[in-house]
């Protein structure tokens, strides 16, 4: 038995017609009609007498009218205490800059219309910043992409962003290393590159793979602030090496930049939810933890979260 059979049926019964009820439910009047059939199987009685006048509850479907209106009233008391008990408080949540391109404002929307009395602290930094903060308790939540300097963290796996080759479509003048849709780090070694600087989590990853593969980065800028260095990338002084999520802020990305595929499994970046943990976390920051896991994988569902691949195990 579903609340909505009870709705159903009271309101067949105040109407006194199957087809008038099944018009102010915005109903078809089969389906009003089967539900409550199945309501009359299931109590194993019949509720309502049908003639060519309407409806009338018999002396079951009457008693049974008065306990359903009393249920559906406990029903909507019960609603109200748990909005007016919902949750509230603030949490601290913190993103590096390409993450927060993409989930930024998806998940302040799905926390505002899921939990509005939660308010929300959101810190953009870089990743080896917020690991700091995270440690410092100055942080519940945030999304890193390494683990290494975790104390009592709660980690939960999202998934690996692709690395690219970003290239101005325009204005770019440096070394071409070909028409292919996916390159090598061997082929980047006499690209002008524009990275960011050792402190940055990516920049120790790209560093290990060069290193792997004995070549020497031609890096001819070192910029830590994303729309700088994107926007040093636009005019053409160079090309970098970022996941997809670096050009989600441009609406017109596809023909702005050229991105190609990086063929290297070791130089993906695993997304990671990071929290303190679990007993030291508020319950609205259980519930952003939850919302900020279903906004990114949402994102990446629909495609709005591009160059992504899915974590082993």
């Amino acid at each position: 038995m579903e609340l909505r059979q009870l709705q159903y049926f009271v309101r067949v019964v105040e109407l006194g017609s199957m087809s008038r009820a099944a018009l102010e439910l915005d109903m078809v009047q089969s389906a009003v009609s089967q539900q409550i059939s199945r309501l009359e199987s299931e109590l194993s009685t019949r509720l309502l007498l049908r003639t060519p006048q309407g409806v009338t509850p018999t002396e079951a479907g009457l008693a049974f009218f008065h306990e359903a209106q009393l249920t559906l009233r406990h029903a909507e008391q019960a609603r109200r205490a748990a909005q007016h008990a919902r949750l509230s408080g603030t949490v601290s949540v913190g993103l590096a800059p390409t993450t927060a391109s993409m989930i930024g404002v998806p998940l302040i929307r799905a926390m505002h219309e899921r939990y509005p009395d939660v308010r929300l602290h959101m810190v953009e930094s870089l990743s080896g910043h917020l690991t700091a903060m995270l440690n410092a308790r100055q942080l519940d939540v945030a999304i890193l992409f390494d683990t290494n300097a975790a104390r009592r963290w709660t980690v939960l796996p999202l998934f690996e962003e692709t690395l690219f080759l970003i290239r101005s479509r325009h204005r770019y003048a440096g070394h071409e290393p070909g028409p292919a849709e996916h390159l090598a780090i061997t082929d980047l070694a006499q690209v002008p590159l524009i990275l960011p600087t050792g402190h940055h989590g990516l920049r120790s990853t790209l560093d290990a793979a060069f290193a792997r593969a004995k070549i020497a980065p031609r890096v001819v800028q070192e910029i830590d602030s994303l729309a700088m260095l994107m926007e040093a990338v636009d005019m053409g002084f160079g090309a970098t090496l970022q996941p997809w999520a670096a050009v989600g802020r441009y609406g017109d990305a596809a023909s702005r930049f050229h991105l190609t595929q990086i063929d290297d499994p070791t130089v993906g970046r695993r997304n990671l939810i990071c929290s303190l943990s679990d007993d030291e976390l508020s319950s609205a920051a259980l519930a952003l933890r939850a919302v900020m896991a279903d906004t990114a994988r949402e994102l990446v569902r629909s495609g709005a979260w591009g160059g992504i691949r899915a974590l082993p195990g």
